[in-house]
């Protein structure tokens, strides 16, 4: 009550909170949250005694190891290099440059079937990357490699897009002020450069984490889906709803939904702790 006043109090240029947040919340639980308490009330036919025995299954634990396993690592190379593509498309002006920036974007653009053909004729023993692989007994389609390169592919713009404004808006006269003060550059990367964008970039590694998870189309192709090698959890979930087993395959959906709202939640709690220690720095 006391918090609704406040904002009462605060003086507005533009007027309508009340309505405007109303509509907010409308349309959040219209578009997602009635939705998801659906799925969740769908796994009641099951009780929760067979919701454990279906989230305990090898094949399902197996399932979710290789989705979010892939996915966690996915998501970590595309912010390293996320991070690199970004600061190069940033920092430096070269010939080619708007046509690799606009190239960021294609994972967007294409459907992912198509790109999990593609990336399936490129990686497999005998194409064009895979054959050289293949030479060292290395295989990379067909196998839980297969998976993290295909959720890499769809996941770095989501990492480029998320921090490239950030580092374009950063103020290089600290970097300059660093280095006067007598830091080196691996000083002025890790204290004053990382520090900024680290928010940011912990954004990028959720949502491309979170793209990952749920990733379905270019996977199936590159993933060979061998039942505890490389089959993923979405794959799992089609194969349940093919069967008819439909509380089954909703019960692995909440799986999947309640661990990677978790895993979100603690991604946002470490956003939160970076801003903080970024706004006591300054």
């Amino acid at each position: 009550m006391a918090f609704a006043k406040a904002l009462r109090r605060q003086p507005s240029i533009i007027p309508g909170f009340g309505p405007a947040l109303g509509f907010t919340l409308a349309y959040l639980a219209l578009i997602v949250l009635i939705p998801l308490a659906a799925l969740v009330l769908r796994t009641a036919d099951l009780g929760l005694s067979g919701f454990l025995t279906v989230a305990t299954e090898p094949r399902v634990i197996a399932a979710l190891k290789v989705s979010f396993g892939s996915s966690l690592i996915a998501a970590a190379i595309n912010g390293v290099f996320g991070l690199l593509v970004a600061w190069v498309l940033v920092r430096y002006d070269f010939p080619g440059r708007r046509l690799i920036d606009a190239a960021v974007d294609l994972p967007f653009a294409l459907p992912t079937a198509v790109a999990g053909i593609a990336l399936t004729a490129i990686y497999a023993p005998n194409g064009m990357i895979g054959r050289f692989f293949a030479e060292w007994g290395i295989k990379i389609a067909y196998t839980p490699r297969g998976i993290v390169i295909a959720l890499i592919f769809i996941g770095l713009p989501f990492v480029v897009r998320t921090v490239q404004p950030v580092l374009a808006e950063l103020d290089r006269e600290y970097e300059e002020a660093a280095a006067t003060l007598g830091a080196g550059r691996l000083q002025t990367v890790t204290r004053v450069v990382l520090p900024t964008i680290l928010p940011a970039l912990l954004t990028g590694f959720a949502l491309a984490f979170a793209r990952a998870v749920g990733e379905y189309g270019s996977v199936i192709f590159i993933a060979g889906n061998i039942p505890f090698v490389s089959e993923i959890a979405p794959l799992l979930i089609v194969t349940r709803l093919e069967g008819f087993d439909y509380a089954g395959a909703t019960a692995i959906a909440a799986v999947m939904l309640i661990i990677s709202f978790l895993m979100l939640f603690a991604i946002n709690l470490l956003q939160a702790w970076a801003r903080r220690r970024m706004g006591q720095a300054g």
